[in-house]
């Protein structure tokens, strides 16, 4: 068995401790970001891009006009679609179970699916939120300091959704890494929101729409940045690091958007059980078909880099928000669904073009920096 550490949990975040315990580093005081495409260059000349944090800036006015209405609409969707995630939680892994959500984006998942437990089944779960990087892999401290409190609970992890999997893929490595290096049992399958890729057996819908906790980044995540491993600042002693962004408390729609989905859950319980039945009779395998997907669009577009695809409509909105995007694919430019990506295209100066053959409902291509300026 491995050495008992000595563990250090600083609070973080503007949820309530009752709500999720962040296993994460302050990096508050020490770390500065960088702009767009400054940190853009950088990746694409080899630096790996936890190691930079981007500028996170005040939502505009006329893009919290668009989540608000997002949030109106797709909250009843968003409530049925946690009850089902969570049904299928509870009958893999019983009620003696974690909740470990991979930050940022599983943190507001994992909330309400804790909140729906504690609604439905008068339960209340430990929930976590801990680092992992795509190429570096989940944050090892964190799931030892979980293993060593929590013995005998079963980990669920949780995701807000799948793109082409690679999240999916860095987790797998990662438990079975573990698995052989402490004797640990963890199981690698991960329970998302929605799974438009394909690529999870858990998952509330299959249907690629606007989670709206994927538009506003850190305001609508606690206030906390994304995930940090830069050897300047974190030790191998360290959890992986993240940045508290007190600058922008004023704007932080965190707890209200877990209210507005919380409120949904007795309208929708009926809703729920007849997902559940659909789910049952229609569920197939996870075959990865949204992979297949971005590997045609990697041709027909000949993009050198697979990791400048990001497919399905939360990825394709990170794409506009935090990266420097070259164009956005849409299936058809006239679904409901597309009215804040044509919004933040338009406001980039990002040109949209229809791509029909696609299974998601959009997707972003990054712009390479090398050829494509």
């Amino acid at each position: 068995m491995p050495i008992k550490q000595n563990f250090t949990i600083t609070p973080m975040g503007s949820y309530p401790p009752e709500d999720v315990t962040f296993l994460l580093k302050d990096l508050s005081e020490v770390m500065e970001e960088q702009g767009t495409e400054d940190r853009e260059e950088a990746i694409q000349s080899g630096v790996h891009y936890s190691e930079m944090l981007p500028i996170e800036y005040k939502p505009t006015s006329e893009y919290m006009k668009v989540y608000q209405k997002a949030l109106v609409e797709y909250a009843q969707k968003m409530a049925v679609a946690i009850g089902v995630v969570t049904e299928g939680i509870l009958a893999k892994k019983g009620r003696n179970l974690i909740l470990v959500s991979l930050a940022r984006a599983g943190t507001p998942v994992g909330i309400l699916i804790k909140r729906y437990l504690s609604f439905a089944y008068n339960l209340d779960v430990p929930h976590y939120s801990v680092s992992i990087i795509r190429g570096k892999g989940i944050d090892e401290q964190a799931i030892r300091y979980i293993k060593e409190n929590h013995p005998d609970r079963q980990i669920q992890f949780i995701d807000g959704w799948t793109g082409k999997g690679a999240i999916s893929l860095e987790l797998a490595k990662a438990c079975q890494k573990m698995n052989d290096k402490f004797g640990y049992n963890l199981d690698d399958g991960l329970a998302v929101l929605a799974d438009p890729g394909y690529c999870s057996e858990i998952y509330g819908t299959r249907e690629d729409f606007l989670i709206p906790s994927a538009c506003l980044n850190s305001t609508v995540s606690g206030l906390v940045s994304r995930t940090v491993h830069n050897k300047a600042y974190i030790s191998d002693q360290d959890f992986h690091g993240a940045k508290y962004y007190r600058h922008l408390e004023e704007e932080d729609v965190s707890n209200e958007f877990i209210a507005t989905i919380v409120k949904e859950f007795p309208r929708v319980e009926p809703d729920i059980q007849t997902h559940l039945e659909k789910i049952r009779l229609m569920h197939t395998a996870p075959n990865w078909s949204g992979e297949a997907c971005v590997r045609k669009i990697q041709v027909d577009f000949s993009i050198d880099d697979i990791n400048h695809i990001k497919p399905g409509v939360g990825e394709t909105t990170r794409v506009l928000l935090r990266r420097v995007p070259w164009k956005i694919l849409v299936k058809n430019r006239n679904d409901q669904r597309l009215k804040h990506i044509i919004l933040l295209a338009k406001d980039r100066g990002v040109p949209i073009e229809e791509y029909p053959e696609m299974s998601y409902t959009c997707c972003g291509l990054i712009k390479s920096l090398k050829e494509k300026l």
